[in-house]
């Protein structure tokens, strides 16, 4: 896959993400962007390490479930990192 394919990957598998998960998620399009990217390497690092599949293609379904999945990972930890900071100055 080349590198803009796998830009839009996360940045779309980012923003699934957003919308599957409840409450409110800060962070502009190039955050998603960025969530959505570490996602989808650690949704195709988890993938290759656990099932022997990674992220292949753009248009393989299974890519984009681990890209998704990936995202809601690294999404959930952004959300109790800058959850906690929150908390602090309150």
């Amino acid at each position: 896959m080349g590198f803009l394919a796998f830009l839009l990957l996360g940045l779309i598998a980012g923003a699934i993400a957003k919308l599957i998960l409840p409450g409110k998620q800060g962070g502009g399009w190039i955050v998603t962007l960025l969530l959505g990217v570490v996602g989808a390497l650690l949704g195709g690092w988890l993938g290759s390490v656990l099932f022997g599949r990674g992220v292949e293609g753009f248009f393989d379904l299974g890519s984009w479930l681990l890209a998704i999945g990936g995202s809601i990972i690294v999404l959930l930890i952004y959300g109790l990192i800058v959850g906690r900071g929150d908390r602090r100055r309150a």
